[in-house]
């Protein structure tokens, strides 16, 4: 009984130490904190390391893009840069861009954007801002911008997807009864200017 208890202490102090060392450590020597590694239109993405490493707030003339160098912190420095544009409200996880009770094709207005499900009568265009819901390895959700679309295929740019993760992801695009569905059941749906 005792040697099982210890077994049991030794084996939760080595979890705990190892979750600690995976939520700070850098995993993928290939890159640093902080490197450009892809843009669109000039908006750079940087390597995060692992998926919850925070670098600090990112503040450009008093408004708060988000934490550096987080996936909600890109998409809003893109829509800041691009777009001049200001979200009102400007907290939140990737998940909170989108709100499940809103009508295809309404105004968000805590981001200020229009919403769009998916699927959706409206087709993704590039720079939209896409959704992920949050899974069990991420509560937090995650977001994107569509960097290109073909007759077949989106192309999404990210931030932060995770050390060994590229920062484009491709996902098929099907027209289905007069509807547009990115094939990705993490796709909650998109949002635009």
């Amino acid at each position: 009984m005792k040697k099982t208890l210890k077994i049991a202490a030794i084996l939760g102090v080595l979890l705990i130490g190892l979750y600690f060392v995976f939520k700070k450590v850098n995993l993928n020597p290939s890159h640093s904190v902080g490197e450009v590694i892809d843009s669109l239109n000039n908006v750079e993405v940087y390597y995060n390391g692992v998926v919850r490493n925070i670098e600090g707030r990112n503040v450009i003339d008093g408004y708060n893009i988000g934490m550096k160098y987080q996936c909600v912190e890109f998409v809003k420095r893109y829509y800041f840069e691009q777009y001049n544009h200001k979200m009102p409200d400007t907290y939140g996880n990737a998940k909170d861009f989108f709100i499940d009770q809103l009508e295809d094709g309404k105004l968000n207005k805590q981001r200020d954007l229009y919403q769009y499900s998916n699927p959706s009568y409206s087709e993704p265009k590039v720079g939209d801002l896409i959704v992920m819901s949050a899974t069990t390895f991420n509560k937090y959700g995650h977001v994107a911008i569509v960097s290109k679309v073909d007759k077949n295929n989106i192309e999404i740019i990210q931030q932060n997807p995770s050390p060994f993760s590229n920062s484009r992801e491709t996902f098929p695009l099907e027209n289905q009864n007069g509807k547009w569905n990115i094939m990705n059941n993490r796709i909650d749906g998109s949002a635009t200017k």
